[in-house]
């Protein structure tokens, strides 16, 4: 059957019921005005970082033969330092020249640069960035800027239009759409964030820029991508402005986030699990383990517990539980219902504030044994998704670690015999090895390997 194509402004509308033997008509939405009116208050960032060069000597331990052999004929460059350039979008939400974008789009930057569809462009300094949403709030001095109109994200509807404006691939101003996939999606490693899943093409360079729903207004901040390749696969999220908003006035006020923490690792309920609980739904966050003398030890949790509810909000899942009690301000006396032994128990617990991420790829602390391992604690989330319970995650190798092979993203479990329990027992370790070769458990994706480390001596 033959299909005309009507494109109005507006939502997708359905059409009457043609006259017998005429073709249907279709009606999709035009984002023409939302871009005329909306796009000026979206601004391209592009970013310089000093990094440190690497070594492009194949990854060859000291004590291999070959090793002599490449060091004399392919001597390793110096290092020193090289300069990477970066871009990425963001959004103008004050006239005064509040921008938010996400944190990973302005870490380690030296120099942040903004430019408006207008071509100025205005130098911008970072006023705070948190990891754990990954949203960032930079300031530049300027007056009378075009400004994005805030919506509310909790409206959305699962197959909604909505679209996204950025500069993927360093294409400036680039429009996309799609429709919501879904809602509160929460991600590996991101258990602070109920993501908006969409189909809307999201490509690097996208990564900051706004969400915006068919009103013109800001529902989320572009952010991830599901991808095999790199590009974009159809699937992508968006942080929820509500989140985003809120971030960005703590940053603003005192320039970080504080979030509080119980000291429980919980898991999800499975049916099987619920019944041998006594409930009949996989409903609730199952503690697992308690940190000893932490705020939840105190207040009496238990490993076996059920968190069904934190001050009369459902905990559906951990991952609910994870974000409700970051939500709320450290020192915090907060209710939560937990289900024990057949019955609903309330329990009274004070929180404490979470710590700060470790930093990001790069900034993190060479280890004391100077193998050029960078190097950073495995997120709980990414540690319970792979059934781990100790590592360390490399955020950058440099120098003996590399030429072992050791890439960035790899987890190290072992040394030798002795299991990994985190970055400082690692640390200790690498030096208690000082001039000797040692054997590291790598995992690397789906796959676990041992790569030889020749430790340096030390100085």
């Amino acid at each position: 059957m033959l299909l005309t194509l009507m494109i109005p402004l507006g939502c997708v509308a359905q059409a009457a019921s043609p006259p017998s033997g005429q073709a249907s008509v279709i009606e999709l939405p035009s984002f023409v005005n939302l871009v005329r009116q909306q796009g000026p208050a979206v601004v391209n960032i592009s970013i310089r970082r000093t990094v440190r060069g690497q070594a492009t000597m194949p990854p060859i331990p000291e004590g291999d033969p070959f090793f002599e052999f490449f060091r004399r004929f392919l001597p390793l460059p110096d290092p020193g330092e090289a300069l990477s350039v970066g871009l990425g979008s963001g959004f103008i939400i004050s006239q005064d020249g509040y921008i938010l974008t996400n944190a990973h789009v302005v870490a380690d930057a030296d120099e942040v640069t903004v430019r408006l569809t207008d071509k100025r462009e205005f130098k911008a300094k970072v006023l705070g960035a948190d990891a754990y949403t990954d949203v960032a709030l930079v300031k530049v001095e300027a007056a009378g800027l075009p400004v994005v109109r805030i919506g509310d994200a909790s409206h959305l509807q699962a197959g909604e239009w909505v679209a996204a404006i950025g500069a993927p691939f360093g294409f400036e101003n680039s429009v996309t759409a799609g429709i919501v996939s879904a809602k509160g999606r929460i991600l590996p490693n991101e258990s602070y964030v109920p993501f908006i899943q969409t189909d809307v093409a999201v490509n690097p360079g996208n990564s900051g820029g706004p969400l915006f729903n068919m009103r013109g207004e800001v529902v989320g901040i572009n952010s991830q991508i599901y991808s095999g390749t790199g590009g974009y696969m159809g699937v992508s999220f968006a942080i929820p402005i509500g989140i985003a908003m809120d971030v960005a006035q703590q940053l603003r006020t005192s320039g970080k986030v504080a979030r509080s923490r119980i000291g429980v690792q919980a898991q999800e309920l499975t049916r099987g699990l619920a019944a041998s609980f006594g409930l009949q739904e996989p409903r609730g966050a199952l503690v697992a383990n308690v940190e000893r003398g932490g705020p939840a030890d105190k207040a009496g949790l238990q490993p076996g517990d059920i968190v069904l509810s934190l001050n009369g909000q459902p905990v559906q899942s951990s991952a609910d539980l994870a974000r409700l009690v970051a939500g709320v301000k450290p020192a915090t006396t907060v209710t939560a219902e937990i289900w024990r032994k057949g019955r609903n128990v309330p329990i009274k617990i004070t929180t404490v504030e979470l710590a700060a991420p470790s930093p990001a790829a790069g900034a993190g602390a060479t280890s004391a044994a100077k193998t050029g391992l960078y190097l950073s604690e495995i997120p709980t989330m990414q540690r319970r998704s792979l059934g781990i319970e100790g590592g360390a995650l490399v955020q950058r190798a440099e120098g003996a670690a590399l030429r072992a092979g050791i890439q960035a993203g790899d987890l190290i479990l072992r040394l030798n015999d002795v299991p990994v329990q985190g970055v400082s027992q690692l640390e200790s370790l690498l030096k208690s090895h000082h001039g000797k070769s040692v054997a590291l458990l790598v995992r690397r994706g789906p796959d676990t390997l041992f790569l030889a480390l020749q430790v340096p001596s030390a100085q």
